[in-house]
């Protein structure tokens, strides 16, 4: 409510980080209403992945379009993160672990400052905890024939959890085959049933991915099975001028749907891209050492983040969960 507060009191101000919150509430709308899942002219179909947007969809028509209500729905589900980061670290340790990492996630600032952002990162951090909740249960079910038809129940729901966290980041389909390929390898002994296991789990995310991509086919002609806004934020990253920070004003400026379809100036990006990385290996090479720092960084990057208070906030939370990490890495 603070938040809502501040906001209120800067006309023509609604979000914190304008553009993309915008976006994901207009396609929120037309969920909501039944329209075409498209925003901006010309119109772009498959800019955002549908799963943060059907939340707020989802939130709409319980608390209407009211921002305040639905910050307070957005708010919920990162109470609910705190629940699943418990019972995570009780799966993998005990209950002290999850209690305590449950507690500091609740105390974490950057958790609950974009817990009430119109940003799909709290709703993401949920569905992606629930797909390792379920991972961790089904590495623990052993191999006899009696746990059988328990191993294929929750394959299938390992693979339908890591489709719902694709649906919000689509960056996490990276993952699948990383889950798939440490199973079978894992399962000294019992390979087979592991491949089994893992072919019911594949299963179970292609389904869940099957409206998506069918749906990019129909309005665009192509498979795509994230969405087109993948290679202008390649190239974002990997320009003349790129520093390690995000700075999308290239697209703006140079109008390149004037002349484009989605899907063709998606490809038009991503070929600048590659192509100045071929050219700049060294730029590359500076790129990904800014990305990891800024990434690593005990403190937000972002410039309204900058104040003494804020990063002095984030860094007593962040630097000891990262030693605890480290010291828990170590010793096991």
């Amino acid at each position: 409510m603070y938040l809502q507060r501040q906001l209120e009191r800067q006309p023509g101000r609604t979000y914190v980080i304008e553009g993309d919150a915008e976006g994901y509430w207009k396609l929120a709308q037309t969920i909501k209403q039944g329209e075409p899942y498209s925003i901006y002219t010309p119109p772009r179909r498959v800019l955002r992945m549908p799963g943060f947007p059907l939340v707020l969809a989802g939130a709409m028509s319980v608390v209407g379009e009211s921002h305040a209500r639905v910050r307070l729905v957005l708010a919920l589900l990162g109470v609910m993160t705190c629940f699943v980061v418990y019972l995570l670290g009780t799966e993998l340790v005990n209950e002290t672990v999850g209690v305590l990492a449950a507690g500091l996630t609740g105390v974490s600032p950057v958790m609950a400052g974009f817990s009430v952002l119109i940003l799909s990162e709290t709703v993401f951090a949920l569905a992606m905890l629930i797909s390792l909740w379920v991972l961790v249960k089904l590495t623990k079910i052993k191999w006899e024939k009696t746990d059988r038809n328990r191993g294929i129940v929750w394959s299938l729901l390992a693979g339908v959890s890591l489709a719902l966290a694709y649906y919000v980041r689509p960056s996490w389909l990276l993952v699948v085959p990383l889950v798939v390929a440490f199973y079978i390898f894992s399962a000294k002994g019992h390979r087979k049933a592991a491949v089994q296991r893992a072919l019911v789990l594949l299963a179970g995310f292609t389904l869940m991915l099957l409206p998506w991509v069918v749906r990019n086919y129909q309005v665009t002609g192509h498979f795509v099975p994230t969405t087109l806004w993948a290679g202008p934020s390649l190239y974002d990253g990997l320009n003349p001028g790129a520093t390690g920070d995000s700075d999308m004003t290239f697209f703006d400026q140079e109008h390149v749907l004037d002349s484009m379809t989605e899907y063709e100036m998606n490809q038009h990006y991503t070929q600048r891209a590659v192509a100045y990385a071929k050219q700049h290996p060294g730029h590359v090479l500076q790129l990904m050492v800014a990305k990891l720092l800024r990434y690593w960084k005990p403190w937000p990057n972002a410039a309204q983040f900058q104040s003494w208070w804020m990063m002095l906030a984030v860094s007593v939370v962040f630097v000891p969960v990262m030693l605890f990490a480290v010291y828990g890495a170590w010793v096991s």
